[in-house]
């Protein structure tokens, strides 16, 4: 598909790009930029074919997809070295979480001769670092392409992602970040508060709570083991659509609150039913396994 393919930042989502693409072959050379040298230790081990590059220079010049996975808030110190180095022939994307604020800082910072198309997998973990990346993390996973008057690099973005595994659907920007302010931003918010409260309980009772974690307080721990800055950027950058997500949720809570208080078995029941319906439609979607967990496998 590509001669040279550029990786800028390789944790765990660049990594497994960069897994997926060896496996797939879908460029003759692979190159990545990585600050880290825990993570350049790592990444030599996947593959001596790999280009460790430690500036984003003159070297990139021949780069024909460049693909930048760094935090969101480093994107502004990458841009200025695309706009001097790379060739116009080139094809950028990102896999950002937020799409208008990277749409923004395209037009206002990006050089009119470069084509950047936005992306973003729907894939990852709570871990993060090369060390757990996956050659098959976007298999059968949704990647969301944001469409481009270049048809013919938007194609090849769009063949890219289904080389390596993805489902691909086009989307406007701004419903994608209110889409994913409900799907994925606002229940990593959750996680992260009810963790900080279930810290707080503990510490207000002075006995330890958190050792008798059940399968609810475990599984949002997992979700709030992700990346702190990975998800300040999200939280920042998709800031209005997540402050009406909480507002929403706020009432929703409130509402929960007095069904309890005033014992209000048809109601409460009735969102208890109408909740198991959505998990049943994920499950039908193929976006989870009805397999049981009750408690994660110890062998």
């Amino acid at each position: 598909m590509f001669k040279n393919m550029l990786i800028v930042g390789c944790g765990l989502i660049g990594s497994s790009i960069l897994r997926a693409s060896l496996n797939k072959k879908t460029s003759k050379n692979f190159f990545v930029y990585e600050k880290l040298k825990k993570n350049i230790r790592e990444i030599k081990k996947i593959n001596k074919k790999i280009i460790i590059l430690k500036k984003l220079d003159n070297k990139i010049s021949d780069m024909d997809f460049v693909i930048i996975a760094t935090p969101m808030s480093q994107y502004e110190k990458v841009i200025p070295r695309l706009n001097k180095y790379l060739s116009k022939k080139s094809l950028i994307t990102d896999v950002g979480s937020t799409k208008q604020n990277i749409s923004k800082l395209k037009k206002n910072s990006l050089s009119k001769s470069l084509d950047w198309i936005m992306s973003h997998p729907i894939s990852g973990s709570e871990v993060s670092g090369p060390k757990y990346g996956s050659k098959s993390l976007f298999v059968n996973k949704w990647c969301i392409i944001f469409s481009d008057k270049n048809k013919i690099k938007q194609k090849k973005l769009v063949n890219f992602w289904k080389k390596i595994g993805s489902k691909v659907i086009i989307m406007d920007e701004k419903v994608h970040d209110k889409i994913f302010s409900i799907t994925s931003h606002l229940p990593h918010l959750i996680a992260y508060n009810l963790i900080k409260t279930a810290q707080d309980f503990q510490k207000n009772q002075k006995k330890d709570v958190i050792k008798f974690s059940a399968g609810g307080l475990r599984d949002f721990s997992r979700i709030a083991a992700s990346n702190e800055i990975m998800w300040r950027d999200i939280f920042f950058n998709n800031k209005n659509n997540i402050v009406s997500a909480i507002n929403l949720f706020i009432k929703n809570l409130k509402s929960f609150k007095k069904n309890i208080e005033n014992l209000d078995d048809k109601t409460l029941r009735k969102k208890l039913v109408n909740s198991k319906k959505v998990r049943q439609q994920i499950l039908n979607l193929k976006q989870d396994i009805a397999k049981p967990d009750f408690g994660r496998d110890q062998n």
